[in-house]
C-alpha cells in the first residue's frame, strides 16, 4: 500500500475506562499521548446499550475545553442530536474542533444521508460517516468527497467482547486508494497486538478503548500505536518516529 501524509493519531474510547471519573480519566490518556477523545453515544435502539448523550459531553467539555471531540453516533436518529451536540460547547472556547460521526445503515434506508451531512456542516462541526462490518465500502465512497472522517467498524457495533475483524481492511485500502488525503479511522479490537494490520492498510485515526485503559502501561500502548501508523501508514524512518514513552517517564 503506498504511504499516505494524513497523521498518525491514537484516541482512546471513553467506554473502557472508569466513567464516574470521566474527566480524570480522559486527562490520563490526553497525558499519556493520545490526541483526541473518541465519544460513543449509544441511544439503546441502534445498539442495545445506552452510554451518553449531549449533557455529558457539554459537562466534558467544561473540564478539557482544548482537544478534539470525535463524537460517534450510534443512534437510530442521528438527525435529532445534531444541534443539542453543536450546542454543547463542543466547539470549545479555545477554537478547538468536534467531528460528528453518524452511521450509513441508519440513515441511508430512509434516504437522509445527504440532509445529515449537511445539517453538520451547518452546525460548525465535521462529519464522520461509518459503516459496519457488513455493509460494502461504496457506501463511503458514494459520499466521501464530502466528509471529512471515514470510520471503519473492525467490530460489530455495541456487542462487546469481539475480535478485531481482519477482513475489514479491505475498505480501509479502497478508501485510501481513492482518497490519499482523507481521515480513515478503525474502530474495534486495535490495540498493539492488531494496529499494524491498520497501519498497512491506510488508517490514521485509531480508536482504542480496552488497548489504552485496561493496559498496564497506557503511554507505551499510545506510543507503540502512534508508532506504528507512523511508520507503516506515514513511511517514516526509525529516526522519525514519536519516542517510545512509558506511564513511569
Amino acid at each position: 500500500m503506498p504511504y499516505h501524509c494524513c497523521p498518525a493519531q491514537i484516541g482512546p474510547s471513553v467506554l473502557d475506562c472508569d466513567m464516574a471519573s470521566l474527566a480524570s480519566e480522559a486527562k490520563k490518556a490526553l497525558a499519556a499521548g493520545a490526541k483526541y477523545l473518541h465519544l460513543d453515544v449509544m441511544d439503546g435502539h441502534f445498539v442495545p446499550t445506552i452510554s451518553f448523550g449531549p449533557y455529558v459531553i457539554q459537562c466534558l467539555r467544561n473540564h478539557i475545553p482544548d482537544c478534539h471531540f470525535d463524537c460517534h453516533m450510534m443512534t437510530s436518529e442521528p438527525e435529532k442530536w445534531v444541534e443539542a451536540v453543536a450546542k454543547a460547547k463542543a466547539t470549545g472556547d479555545k477554537g478547538s474542533q468536534i467531528s460528528y460521526t453518524f452511521h450509513y445503515e441508519a440513515t441511508e434506508p430512509r434516504g437522509i444521508t445527504q440532509d445529515v451531512i449537511d445539517k453538520i456542516k451547518a452546525n460548525g462541526m465535521k462529519v464522520g460517516l461509518t459503516i459496519s462490518p457488513d455493509t460494502p465500502v461504496e457506501a463511503i465512497l458514494k459520499y466521501a468527497d464530502q466528509i471529512d472522517v471515514a470510520l471503519i467498524m473492525t467490530v460489530y457495533p455495541g456487542k462487546g467482547g469481539q475480535s478485531f475483524i481482519e477482513h475489514c481492511m479491505s475498505k480501509v485500502r479502497a478508501i485510501r486508494a481513492a482518497y490519499p488525503k482523507l481521515d480513515i479511522e478503525v474502530d474495534g479490537g486495535v490495540k498493539p497486538q492488531t494496529i499494524d494490520m491498520a497501519a498497512e492498510a491506510g488508517a490514521n485515526l485509531i480508536v482504542s478503548g480496552s488497548g489504552v485503559y485496561k493496559a498496564k502501561d497506557m503511554a507505551e500502548n499510545i506510543s507503540i500505536m502512534q508508532r506504528s501508523v507512523e511508520k507503516l501508514g506515514n513511511g517514516k524512518n526509525d529516526e522519525e518516529l514519536s519516542p517510545l514513552r512509558s506511564d513511569n517517564d
